[in-house]
C-alpha cells in the first residue's frame, strides 16, 4: 500500500488525522505506518456512533429458567454417556480465550502464567489443563485444543506452554490463533496514536473469537474434521470444567444450539451477567441493566427471578455459528487511560479515561442463537475467577476455593 492508498482508505472512515506527522518519519517507519493502515480493519469505527446509543427502548426482558441442579443429578448418567460418546467420535473442540493481559492483578503478562501456588509452582494454564485432562482420561481419548492468544502476549503464551510441555496435554491437539486487534479512539471517534507511526492498537474483546478462528483457518479445520461443537471458556476461572461430557450431553438431550453454565447469584445485586430472555430469545442482561425491581422480582418457588449469572464457559455449535460469521459485530466501548500523542505529537500519560477501547462480547453471540440451555453448576466446584490483587475474584478467594477442592497448593 503506497501513500494515496493509505489515505484514501483512512478518508473513507475520517481518519486522515493518522497520516499527520507522515511527513517526518523515516522511511522504515513510514513502511512500518502504510502496513499497519493496510492490515487493520476500520470497518468497526463506523459503529462507534451506535455503540455511544443506550439499547433501544421498550426492549421486552424476561426471566429465563436454568436446568437446575436437581434435574441434572436425576439425568446425570445418561448426559454424561452421550456427552462422552460425542467426544470419543471428536465431535467436540475446546477453546480457550487468553488474548489478555493480567492488568488488574497489577502483571504485564497473560493470566495463564501467573503463579498462584503457595509451597509449589501452580499456574493458572496448569490449573484448566489439568481440569480438561480429568475430562479426557474419563473418555480415553483426547480432544483438540485451541488458544486464542493477542498480539501482545502470542509468543509469551507459545514460550511458556512449550516449556511447560503443555502441562502432559499431547501438543499435537494444541493450537493457537491470535485474537484480532481494534483501534483505541478519542471521545470523538479518532483513532488514538501510540506513536507518530502506529496506532494504539487493543485487542477487541473475547466476542470476536469465532471470526479470529475463521481468519486463520481454522474454521475449514473444524468443518473437515466433522467438529460440530466448541466450548469456548475464559481463562481466569482456576476452577473451570472445560469439555464437560455431562453439560454436553445436556444440551444435545435438549437440541439446543447453545448452551451456557450457570450459577446462582450470591445476593441480588451480585456483578454479574445474568440469563434472561430479550425480545424473546435467550440472552444475557448485564448487572447494570437490571432495575431495582427486577432485582427483587421472584418466581413461583420464591427464588430471585433473575438468579442464573453466566461464567463465560458455552457451548456453539459449529454450524450455528458459521452463519454469523458475515455480520457487523456488536461493539462495546470501554472508557479507558490511553497512553497516546497529543496534538503536537508528544505522548502523554493520561491521569484520567481519555478514550474508548471498541470490544465484541461473547454474550452477544448467545442472543444471536435460536436456543441456548442456561445449565447450573456449584459456584463452589465450579467457580473461581481471578480478576483482581485482592478481595473478591482474587488469588486470595481463588486460592481458598481450590483448597475446598482438594487441590495442594
Amino acid at each position: 500500500m503506497n501513500f494515496e492508498e493509505a489515505l484514501n482508505k483512512l478518508k473513507r472512515y475520517g481518519q486522515e488525522q493518522v497520516l499527520a506527522w507522515y511527513d517526518g518519519l523515516g522511511e522504515a517507519e513510514k513502511a512500518a505506518l502504510l502496513r499497519e493502515i493496510e492490515k487493520t480493519d476500520l470497518s468497526p469505527l463506523l459503529g462507534f456512533r451506535a455503540a455511544l446509543e443506550p439499547r433501544p427502548a421498550g426492549e421486552k426482558i424476561e426471566p429465563l429458567a436454568a436446568m437446575e441442579l436437581e434435574e441434572i443429578g436425576a439425568n446425570r448418567e445418561r448426559f454424561t454417556a452421550r456427552g462422552l460418546e460425542a467426544i470419543r467420535r471428536r465431535k467436540l473442540a475446546a477453546v480457550l480465550l487468553a488474548g489478555g493481559q493480567g492488568t488488574r492483578l497489577g502483571v504485564d503478562k497473560s493470566k495463564g502464567l501467573v503463579d498462584i501456588g503457595l509451597t509449589h509452582p501452580l499456574y493458572i494454564f496448569e490449573c484448566l489443563f489439568r481440569n480438561l485432562m480429568e475430562v479426557t482420561a474419563q473418555a480415553g481419548c483426547t480432544l483438540p485444543l485451541y488458544v486464542m492468544t493477542s498480539a501482545i502476549n502470542d509468543q509469551a503464551i507459545r514460550d511458556f506452554l512449550r516449556e511447560k510441555d503443555y502441562f502432559g496435554y499431547p501438543a499435537e491437539e494444541v493450537r493457537f490463533f491470535e485474537q484480532e486487534t481494534c483501534p483505541a479512539v478519542s471521545p470523538e471517534g479518532k483513532i488514538l496514536m501510540a506513536s507518530r507511526s502506529a496506532m494504539f492498537m487493543a485487542p477487541n474483546g473475547n466476542g470476536g473469537w469465532y471470526k479470529s478462528m475463521a481468519r486463520a483457518g481454522i474454521t475449514e479445520e473444524l468443518r473437515r474434521a466433522g467438529i460440530q461443537w466448541l466450548n469456548a471458556f475464559a481463562v481466569d476461572n482456576v476452577l473451570q470444567r472445560i469439555a464437560d461430557p455431562c453439560f454436553l450431553g445436556a444440551v444435545l438431550d435438549r437440541g439446543c444450539d447453545s448452551g451456557a453454565k450457570v450459577i446462582r447469584k450470591a445476593f441480588p445485586e451480585e456483578k454479574v451477567g445474568v440469563m434472561c430472555r430479550r425480545n424473546g430469545r435467550a440472552s444475557v442482561v448485564e448487572y447494570y441493566e437490571l432495575t431495582p425491581e427486577m432485582l427483587e422480582e421472584r418466581n413461583g418457588s420464591g427464588d430471585l427471578a433473575y438468579n442464573f449469572g453466566v461464567i463465560l464457559n458455552y457451548l456453539f455449535r459449529v454450524d450455528a455459528l458459521d452463519k454469523f460469521l458475515g455480520d457487523k459485530p456488536i461493539l462495546h466501548l470501554a472508557k479507558k487511560k490511553v497512553p497516546c500523542l497529543d496534538e503536537k505529537g508528544e505522548v502523554i500519560q493520561p491521569e484520567t479515561e481519555n478514550g474508548y477501547k471498541l470490544e465484541t462480547l461473547i454474550l452477544d453471540l448467545v442472543e444471536k442463537m435460536d436456543s441456548c440451555l442456561p445449565f447450573e453448576v456449584v459456584r463452589e466446584k465450579e467457580f473461581a475467577p481471578i480478576k483482581n490483587k485482592t478481595g473478591v475474584d482474587s488469588i486470595e478467594s481463588a486460592r481458598e476455593l481450590l483448597k475446598l477442592n482438594g487441590i495442594v497448593l
